[in-house]
C-alpha cells in the first residue's frame, strides 16, 4: 500500500503555491527583537460554508493530518461503529498515551474481539512527557497501543469487524473502510481530495482545501442530531480523551462552551463553534509553536471572550538561559 500512495507525492520539485506564497502570521520576539517569522494560512467559514475571514489562500489544498480524525470517526459511525462517549472521543484523538487513554484503546479492541496485535499504527512512546518518562523508566519499548493514533486505529478495526471487512488490510486505500472515509471527507469538505498519502501512523490521509477543513468542523459543531452530533458531543464531554491532561486542545474545549477542536501534525489546527462557524489554521513551515497562537488570535477576532482560555493558547514563551525573554505573537489576523 505505502509504495502505491507514496508515488503520488515523491517528486521533490513539486511545490504548493498555497504555502510558498503564504503571508506572515506570527513573529518570534526575543528581547523586543523579531528573531524569526512564521508564514501561514487561516480561514473562518460561516454556518452556510461561505468565507467569513481569510488570511492567505484557503482554497489551496493541505493535508489536515490528525485534524481530520473527527471526520474519519464520523465515517466509522456511519458504517456501524457502535461507540459513544469517551471511546468515541478517543477515536477522534491524538491522545497523549496516558494510562486512561491506553485502557480505552484496549477496551475498543476487546469489544471487537481483537487485541493489540491487530493494530497496525506505528509503534511509539507516549506523547505526554510525564507518561513517556514513566514508560521508558519501566523499560518498555515503543508500542502501537500507546502511540497517539491507537484510538483511531482500534476504532477502524472495530468498524471492520462490525461490517465483516478484512482487518489485515484496513489501511489500504481501496479497502471499504478507507473508501468510506474518503467519501465522508469529500462530503464535509465540499470537494474531492486532491491527493492521498500515508499519514504518520500508517493510515491514508487526504488533501483538502483549508476552507474545506473549516467547513467540516463547523458542520460537526453545529449538528443537532445524527452521527455528526455524536462526534461533537463526545469531544465536548471528554476533551481529555481527544488530547490529554496537559494539552491546549483539551483546555480549549473545556473552557469555551460548544467548541470542538483538533490539532494535527505539521502545524494544523481546526476548530468548530456551536453556531456553525469553522476555523482552520496551517503554519507553512510545519512548526507547531505558532499554530495555537494564531488560533487564539482568530478566536479573539471573532469575539470569543474567554480570556483565560485564549491566554493559555497564546502562551508560547521564548527562553533565554531557561527564563522567558520573549514570546510568539500573531500578526495580520
Amino acid at each position: 500500500m505505502d509504495s502505491q500512495v507514496d508515488a503520488q507525492v515523491t517528486d521533490p520539485r513539486a511545490t504548493s503555491s498555497t504555502l510558498t506564497s503564504a503571508p506572515v502570521v506570527a513573529h518570534v520576539v526575543r528581547g523586543g527583537f523579531v528573531e524569526s517569522v512564521h508564514h501561514g494560512l487561516a480561514v473562518v467559514t460561516a454556518p452556510d460554508g461561505s468565507i467569513e475571514l481569510e488570511v492567505g489562500d484557503s482554497a489551496g489544498s493541505i493535508f489536515p493530518r490528525s485534524s481530520s480524525k473527527p471526520i474519519q470517526a464520523l465515517a466509522m459511525l456511519r458504517h456501524a461503529l457502535d461507540t459513544d462517549g469517551a471511546l468515541l472521543a478517543l477515536a477522534c484523538s491524538s491522545h497523549s498515551g496516558e494510562e486512561f487513554h491506553v485502557d480505552a484503546a484496549r477496551e475498543i479492541l476487546a469489544r471487537a474481539g481483537l487485541s493489540e496485535a491487530d493494530l497496525q499504527n506505528t509503534p511509539d512512546y507516549p506523547y505526554d512527557e510525564v507518561a513517556r518518562t514513566a514508560w521508558v523508566a519501566a523499560g518498555l519499548p515503543r508500542q502501537s497501543i500507546v502511540q497517539n493514533c491507537s484510538g483511531k486505529h482500534a476504532s477502524m478495526l472495530a468498524t471492520c469487524v462490525a461490517n465483516g471487512w478484512d482487518t489485515a488490510t484496513y489501511r489500504v486505500p481501496g479497502h471499504p473502510l478507507q473508501v468510506a472515509v474518503s467519501e465522508t471527507v469529500a462530503e464535509l469538505a465540499g470537494s474531492a481530495p486532491s491527493a492521498v498519502a500515508v499519514d504518520g501512523c500508517g493510515a491514508p490521509i487526504h488533501a483538502i482545501p483549508l476552507a474545506g477543513l473549516a467547513r467540516s468542523f463547523g458542520r460537526l459543531a453545529a449538528a443537532a442530531d445524527g452521527p455528526e452530533a455524536r462526534v461533537a458531543q463526545a469531544m465536548r464531554d471528554f476533551p481529555e480523551y481527544v488530547g490529554g491532561t496537559r494539552r491546549d486542545v483539551t483546555t480549549l474545549m473545556r473552557r469555551i462552551p460548544g467548541v470542538i477542536a483538533k490539532d494535527g501534525a505539521e502545524a494544523v489546527y481546526a476548530v468548530g463553534l456551536a453556531d456553525g462557524r469553522g476555523i482552520a489554521v496551517k503554519i507553512a513551515d510545519g512548526g507547531s509553536r505558532a499554530r495555537a497562537v494564531v488560533v487564539a488570535a482568530v478566536l479573539r477576532r471573532l469575539g470569543v471572550d474567554d480570556d483565560a482560555a485564549l491566554t493559555a493558547l497564546e502562551h508560547q514563551p521564548v527562553l533565554g538561559h531557561g527564563q522567558p525573554v520573549g514570546a510568539v505573537f500573531a500578526v495580520g489576523i
